[in-house]
Order: C-alpha cells, then structure tokens, then sequence
C-alpha cells in the first residue's frame, strides 16, 4: 500500500499506508503495528510528534490547499 498524507483544516497530518517515523538519531518509534497515526501541526501536543488534539483547546487555526511546486532544479 502507498503512504497517503492529508493535511487537515485546523487539525494534525494523517499518515496513512505501510511507513515508519525515524527520530533524528536514527531511531524508530515504536507504531505498534498502526498503519495510521496523526502528526501534531500546532506544536503543542504532549507526545510530540503524534498529535493528542492539543489545537482544540489552543485554537490553532490553519487551512492548506493543494497546490504544484516550481519545477526541481538540480
């Protein structure tokens, strides 16, 4: 299965699919066989990075569209 990420409104980043999250030491967390968790956008959550609905409360607003990114340059 492809990993799928959906940004949403005024909320966390859903990672949904067969993907692992690595810290920046190199080591896994430990998903306990989830194949979906939810990534906090706001800053404020108490398990960073998984979101624990901390928005909700802070009133963290922020809506995203898709949209195409410039060309790659090399």
């Amino acid at each position: 299965m492809s990993v799928i990420i959906r940004v949403k409104d005024n909320g966390s980043i859903k990672v949904e699919g067969d993907f692992s999250i690595i810290d920046s030491e190199g080591n896994e967390f430990d998903l306990q066989g989830r194949t979906a968790v939810s990534l906090c956008r706001c800053g404020l959550s108490a398990k960073m990075p998984f979101c624990d609905s901390a928005h909700r409360t802070a009133g963290f607003t922020s809506v995203c569209r898709a949209f195409g990114l410039e060309p790659k340059t090399e």
